[in-house]
This record gives C-alpha cells, structure tokens and sequence, in this order.
C-alpha cells in the first residue's frame, strides 16, 4: 500500500459518506462503508508516510576485504 491507495480509498470513502453517489445494495450501509474507507485510506497514507521516513534514514555500509594485494 502507497500514498496513492491511501489517497483513493480516502476519495471513495468521502464520496459514499457525502452522498453524491448512492448504491442500492440491501446488506450494505453507504455512510458506514464510506467511514470505514475513510479510516483505512488515512492510515495508508499514515504508513506510507512512516515507512518512508524510515527507509530514508537507514545507513548501508559497504565492507571489503581482500586476502591478497589490492587489486590494479
């Protein structure tokens, strides 16, 4: 999951809460599905963002060793 799936579940979810689209699903409730796509799309972009702030501050450290004279 990225920013970008965040962004879009945080889109439909404001959209079915809103109400600008209705569907006429008998066992599914619009607004509770639009919250519930809302939460999950604000904690992916949460994560996201977590993640890359620690991907960003890692350290890689190279370390050679050579059993004979350097090479040429």
């Amino acid at each position: 999951m990225g920013i970008g799936l965040g962004v879009v579940l945080l889109v439909i979810g404001l959209i079915l809460v809103l109400g600008v689209v209705e569907f006429d699903i008998n066992f599914i409730d619009d607004q509770g599905l639009g919250w519930i796509l809302l939460v999950v799309g604000a904690l992916a972009i949460v994560l996201a963002l977590v993640m890359n702030k620690q991907r960003s501050e890692t350290k890689h450290v190279e370390e050679r060793r050579y059993d004979g004279p350097p090479p040429r």
